[in-house]
């Protein structure tokens, strides 16, 4: 079971960012932000690295590969 939608969610909610501004950073659409953020899709490689350095966060913790968010 994906953890992705769950911790972009958490991750977002958690530095106050709104789906819509994440989406247009992506260069996507807000339903294909939201739905990342659902479940029922997921980004390309290239947003998966863009929202990695957007979080600071490993591409291993946004995927569930680990638990350990920081880089390596």
């Amino acid at each position: 079971m994906s953890v992705f939608h769950e911790r972009l969610k958490l991750l977002r909610n958690t530095n106050n960012i709104m789906q819509k501004d994440l989406a247009k950073m992506l260069n996507v659409s807000d339903r294909a932000f939201r739905n990342y953020e659902s479940g029922t899709s997921e980004p390309t490689y290239d947003n998966l690295i863009i929202l990695c350095n957007k979080f600071n966060v490993s591409a291993d913790y946004l995927l569930g590969l680990s638990d350990d968010p920081t880089r390596h």
